[in-house]
């Protein structure tokens, strides 16, 4: 013989209401969360590729000079060998 005490017992409807309010919450909260890492993976995203970008333009600067310097040199080196003519003529 137990002794019941009617201000104890729970509910069967307030189990199930209180177990969806939990649910609808813990939705709401990975909802807002993965909101939250779209957002900042879009953030590095971006910022990776504007990072990318902005080295494939060093490259091709760096690119640029190279032939730069490499048409520099053949133009000097066309040149040089009538410098190197000796020259009968004392210095």
């Amino acid at each position: 013989m137990a002794a019941t005490n009617p201000g104890c017992v729970k509910q069967p409807d307030q189990d199930s209401e209180s177990s969806m309010q939990s649910t609808a919450d813990m939705t709401a909260f990975v909802q807002n969360l993965l909101v939250q890492m779209k957002t900042r993976f879009q953030a590095m995203s971006e910022g990776i590729v504007s990072k990318i970008d902005e080295m494939g333009n060093k490259i091709d600067k760096l690119e640029q000079s190279i032939k730069d310097l490499n048409a520099e040199m053949e133009g000097a080196s066309k040149s040089k060998p009538e410098d190197d003519k000796p020259c009968d003529e004392p210095v």
